[in-house]
C-alpha cells in the first residue's frame, strides 16, 4: 500500500516527493474533489495525505469518505505554514463520528 498526497502547496508536494511519496497539486474545490475521487479509486493507495487547505476545499466529501469507507485512510498533515491544529481536527472528527 502506498501513500498519496493531495496538496495545495508546492513546497509540501516537493518535500513529499523527495521522501518518495507521489501526489498532486490542486487549486480550488473542483480540482481538489476530482483529485480525491480519483485517489479513492486507486487500489494501491492505502493512505491519502491532505494539507489543511485542501481539506477545507472539500470538507464534506472528505467527511463522507471517512464515514463510509475503510480504505484508503484520509489524514490531514500540516503544511509549511503551520496554520492548522491537527490535534483539533482529529478531535473534531472523533466527536462527529462517535459523538463524544
Amino acid at each position: 500500500m502506498k501513500l498519496y498526497l493531495i496538496s495545495d502547496n508546492l513546497d509540501t508536494q516537493m518535500g513529499m516527493r523527495l521522501a518518495g511519496i507521489d501526489g498532486v497539486l490542486v487549486h480550488g474545490e473542483q480540482e481538489t474533489a476530482q483529485a480525491l475521487n480519483a485517489a479513492m479509486e486507486k487500489k494501491d493507495i492505502g493512505i491519502i495525505l491532505m494539507t489543511p487547505e485542501a481539506i477545507k476545499c472539500c470538507r464534506e466529501l472528505v467527511k463522507k469518505y471517512k464515514l463510509e469507507r475503510t480504505t484508503p485512510l484520509i489524514t490531514e498533515i500540516p503544511d509549511r505554514h503551520g496554520t492548522s491544529d491537527v490535534t483539533e481536527s482529529i478531535s473534531r472528527y472523533l466527536k462527529e463520528a462517535v459523538g463524544v
